[in-house]
């Protein structure tokens, strides 16, 4: 049987848990019907949360984590694959309930897996990985809301995040006059670099009023935050503008009133990227192959980490201090 590495969480005590390198074998995967041999994976918020006690994302163990993979299929029992197909897969309950990318094996429902669009690198599908991916499905639904870069400014909050950094490259490589929010003085010339145009301190996002509408700023907005910021945010978008909101970095609990929806006609887009249909997550994948490819994704976007290194990394993403995206060389 074939031998591999994996990152295993197990439960050690009511309120502890272990994060260990262990050796696992074939037999120790779940079923599927694909097996892919794992190249990259990538670190979102979510993989830090199933490192801790009462993370909210682990349910039996042991476990192991991870939501995005990236690889090579090496056995298949679903006609739409075949050995040395290159595949990737981000969301449904990979690194959830099932057995996830932190390991250089894995056995997948065939009905997860997207086909590695021409113009990606697996490297670069995980560069990009469910963070990536957010973002991207942010920006199509606040267009298909009728956003353009005629309409103003658009702001990106929790901005040198992977959702955030992803989606303030994608919108200044669309035209779009960005504004980038964060709470990182060091990180302004990294935002700059990726096209923003405004740096705003995490001070300048967070509502400290309470009035439920205030001056009108944003024609849009991308915001992995929730909290606060999205009461702020809701308060100072424009007349018929958009709010997407895919995180709760900033807390699950939102202050607001009915005004800003029934005064100004402002929308809240909550985007999940989980279950999002497969049609819907190929045309998103294409699109982040060709034009809506973040710019210098390999250069300053995104870094790499060994299988080693990779319980620090889940702890520093906890702590709010990885920038962009982090990619896990399991190959």
């Amino acid at each position: 049987m074939t031998e591999f590495r994996a990152l295993v969480v197990n439960k050690t005590g009511d309120e502890q848990v272990s994060v260990n390198i262990e050796p696992k074998t074939m037999d120790d995967l779940p079923g599927g019907d694909v097996t892919i041999r794992v190249a990259y994976s990538s670190v979102n918020y979510k993989d830090g949360l199933a490192t801790v006690p009462n993370g909210g994302i682990v349910r039996n163990y042991p476990f192991i984590p991870g939501i995005d993979l990236a690889g090579t299929v090496v056995d298949s029992k679903n006609s739409r694959f075949k050995e040395g197909d290159e595949v990737l897969i981000t969301g449904y309950e990979l690194g959830v309930s099932h057995f996830g990318g932190f390991s250089q094996y894995a056995r997948v429902p065939a009905d997860w897996i997207v086909p590695l669009p021409k113009g990606l690198t697996l490297k670069e599908a995980m560069a990009i990985g469910t963070a990536g991916f957010t973002a991207a499905l942010s920006v199509k639904h606040l267009e298909d809301h009728g956003l353009n870069p005629d309409k103003g400014t658009v702001i990106v909050t929790g901005a040198t995040g992977g959702v955030g950094s992803t989606a303030v490259s994608i919108l200044a490589g669309e035209g779009y006059h960005v504004a980038a929010s964060t709470g990182k003085e060091s990180e302004h010339d990294y935002l700059r670099s990726l096209g923003a145009r405004e740096i705003l301190s995490r001070e300048d996002v967070t509502d400290q009023t309470g009035k439920p509408l205030q001056k009108q700023l944003w024609a849009g907005a991308v915001d992995p935050v929730g909290g606060k910021t999205l009461a702020y945010l809701l308060a100072t978008t424009k007349y018929g503008g958009s709010v997407a909101v895919s995180g709760l970095t900033g807390g699950p609990k939102l202050n607001t009133t009915v005004f800003p929806f029934i005064l100004r006609g402002v929308n809240l887009l909550g985007i999940d990227s989980v279950y999002c249909p497969m049609e819907e997550r190929l045309e998103i994948w294409d699109r982040l192959a060709s034009d809506w490819k973040p710019a210098r994704l390999l250069d300053d976007i995104s870094h790499e980490v060994t299988l080693d290194e990779l319980p620090d990394t889940l702890a520093s993403i906890l702590k709010g201090q990885i920038r962009g995206r982090t990619i896990v060389k399991l190959g």
